[in-house]
């Protein structure tokens, strides 16, 4: 048996855009890592990420970056840019518990700036309780913005409250721990447009930094923020098959109408979170808004972002993917917060999977006959990541994929899997004393 090579806490790694239709830049190791994630961009939008070691000659840099350019030549757009007065009205919905002073502060000054024509910004204020020094007043003076107040716990039912205030007929949701890019709403105003048959768009989310080793374990784990990452815009269309199975699986579809992946509409997830999607108001009232007993801030810890992207597609919804809609996420800096997260997302996926079930019993059948294969890849997906699996990057001579992963990633998100049941019926029974007034903060 093959020992496992021992895990090294991996130094900070710069996070680097580069515009690929300009000289490429010399990167050198120096005092702020010895590795970069490098994105590439064209016309102003990310084509392609690359992880680069870094040395003192800036030139084993160079060498590494070179196919980027060539293999990047043929990603630019041959759309048309959409009139402004097609683009729809957008009401942008952030749901804060005001925990990050510096990074609401940071996404406000960047949401009051975005090139589009005609949106609002919706904060809604979801604490529980608020402190007899209250920041908040003070961080939206001055802003454009509309407040509302939903003090019942969490996130799910503080976004449902901000889109019941809202005025769009789309509604764009991110976190208070993001920052934006200044084309984010354009982007996804225009795939609505391009495609009126969309009921959601998903966007493309990068790291702001890579700067302690639990921020690049947890790219390297998952290869991406919501899954392996990509830059080619598809649509998810649901199979429109007969039976039980009916709208279970889905196609991700390429402009030039090939089928670039078709997979179970569990995995979801791997084209789109809750930090960076839109959704016409109309599609989201008709899905039955986020479930309350999913979410951070009940017992279920998670799932409420793909339970809705599930039961869009399940209604025979499309989703649009769309990659020139960015965010850049700040992923938890210590191990202890990465381990929570990972556990978290262990018990908010299989709390879903009950809760899915709950509202329609075809889930269960679906579920069954699509348990074999899902099994099959969560126990080789377990056995890899146990032995600590290296990030999705090209295997490159200068490449920065030597980062092995600490088997406790692993185990904190596969432990979670078993509690999540359990989880679901004690986030139920929360959210009916929240219900009925017998919640106590």
């Amino acid at each position: 048996m093959a020992l496992i090579p021992p895990v090294t806490v991996p130094g900070p790694r710069r996070v680097v855009s580069i515009d690929l239709d300009a000289p490429l830049p010399s990167l050198v190791a120096d005092e702020t890592g010895s590795s970069a994630l490098v994105v590439g961009y064209r016309d102003g939008f990310p084509v392609t990420t690359l992880d680069v070691l870094l040395t003192g000659d800036p030139e084993d840099a160079r060498r590494a970056l070179i196919p980027l350019v060539t293999q990047t030549a043929g990603a630019r757009s041959t759309n048309a840019p959409v009139p402004d007065e097609d683009l729809p009205l957008i009401s942008v919905v952030v749901s804060t518990i005001v925990a990050r002073i510096e990074t609401i502060t940071t996404l406000l000054d960047v949401l009051e700036h975005l090139d589009y024509p005609r949106y609002e910004v919706v904060i809604v204020d979801n604490r529980v309780k608020v402190p007899e020094h209250d920041e908040l007043p003070g961080i939206l003076a001055g802003h454009n913005v509309r407040l509302v107040v939903e003090r019942r716990p969490g996130c799910s039912a503080g976004r449902n409250a901000g889109v019941a205030a809202a005025k769009g007929e789309v509604i764009a949701f991110t976190d208070d721990d993001v920052k934006i890019s200044r084309q984010w709403l354009r982007k996804i105003g225009e795939r609505f447009v391009r495609e009126p048959e969309l009921s959601a768009v998903t966007g493309l989310i990068l790291p702001v930094e890579l700067e302690t080793p639990a921020q690049i374990w947890y790219e390297a784990y998952y290869g991406g923020f919501s899954g392996e990452r990509t830059f080619e815009p598809v649509t998810i269309v649901p199979d429109d098959v007969p039976g039980a199975m009916r709208n279970a699986r889905v196609s991700a579809i390429a402009p030039d109408g090939s089928v670039r992946k078709h997979f179970a509409v569990y995995g979801i997830g791997g084209y789109g979170a809750g930090a960076n999607w839109a959704v016409r108001k109309s599609a989201f009232l008709a899905a039955g808004g986020f479930d309350p007993v999913l979410g951070a801030g009940v017992p279920a810890r998670g799932g409420e972002d793909l339970a809705i992207f599930i039961d869009i597609l399940w209604g025979g919804g499309r989703i649009g993917f769309e990659p020139k809609a960015v965010v850049h996420h700040r992923h938890r800096p210590d191990l202890e917060g990465l381990h929570h997260q990972l556990h978290s997302n262990g018990v908010g996926f299989t709390a879903l999977m009950c809760a899915l079930i709950a509202k329609d019993r075809r889930h269960l059948t679906a579920l069954t006959r699509l348990m074999p294969i899902a099994a099959r890849v969560k126990l080789k997906q377990l056995v890899t990541r146990l032995a600590g699996r290296r990030d999705a990057a090209p295997e490159t001579v200068t490449e920065a994929s030597t980062t092995r992963i600490p088997r406790s990633l692993a185990y904190h998100e596969f432990r979670g899997f078993p509690a999540g049941p359990a989880a679901y019926f004690r986030s139920r029974r929360f959210w009916r004393d929240v219900e009925e007034g017998r919640f106590r903060p």
